[in-house]
């Protein structure tokens, strides 16, 4: 699978801005999806996902504020997030791990990654 996010951007704080991550030469239905973060000096971290049951997860500080979506017909993910503050700054990636009776295993396969500032 080939993953495609789109642009990302620069908003104020308690803004809002979606991401979608196109994906190609296989469907998303096909795999786990999730969205994953990275600061300059610090790991990447996971933000939310699609566990192999479709159930959306998310890490603690963005729940309530951000929405992980699944469109199969489209073949593409999308990341809601709303009211944003500056320690959502960061490069965002999408990512998928091939999915099968319900579990997810494998590695990872990323997109190339996409800048979203919060400005306070």
């Amino acid at each position: 699978v080939r993953l495609r996010e789109s642009r990302g951007g620069a908003v104020t704080s308690g803004g809002s801005l979606t991401l979608s991550c196109t994906a190609s030469e296989d469907s998303v239905d096909n795999f786990c999806m999730g969205w994953f973060r990275q600061i300059p000096g610090k790991e990447r971290e996971r933000v939310a996902s699609i566990d192999g049951d479709g159930r959306p997860l998310y890490r603690e500080s963005v729940k309530g504020r951000f929405t992980i979506s699944q469109d199969n017909a489209k073949n593409t993910l999308y990341f809601q997030m709303s009211r944003l503050v500056p320690e959502d700054t960061a490069m965002y990636y999408c990512a998928a791990r091939p999915r099968s009776g319900g579990n997810c295993f494998g590695e990872y396969v990323w997109g190339q990654g996409t800048q979203v500032t919060v400005s306070s």
